[in-house]
């Protein structure tokens, strides 16, 4: 069995959590069709605070800092996606859609990959 730790994943969360904040703060500062709130930015300000204090505690496992850059723009593209549904004007969430759904298995995958390495490691 592997003795990985909870916040090793928990980089990825928070990481997913930026990426969704920081596409909101810029629709509800920018757009004039999303509603202006202040919620998506103190998200933002949190997120990377958090991730920032995690990155000086410890170093980033192997492998780690490609899957947190795939999380973080999965956010991106899966708060674009929802955003889109919700207001039709802006335009078609097809595009964002498909790229969050590939970059969900892309992710998965990576993560069993690292998995199995751990596990390989420990024995």
């Amino acid at each position: 069995m592997t003795n990985k730790p909870l916040g090793e994943k928990g980089i990825l969360v928070l990481a997913l959590i930026a990426g969704l904040s920081i596409n909101g703060a810029f629709a509800a500062i920018f757009s004039s069709i999303v509603p202006f709130s202040i919620f998506p930015i103190i998200t933002l300000v949190l997120s990377v605070y958090c991730l920032h204090q995690h990155y000086q505690d410890r170093a980033m496992p192997q492998g780690f800092p490609s899957l947190a850059a795939a999380s973080f723009l999965l956010g991106l593209l899966l708060y674009s996606a929802i955003i889109r549904a919700e207001y039709p004007a802006i335009g078609s969430n097809f595009v964002p859609a498909i790229l969050a759904v590939v970059l969900v298995f892309w992710i998965g995958r990576k993560l069993k990959r690292l998995d199995r390495s751990g596990e390989d490691q420990d024995f």
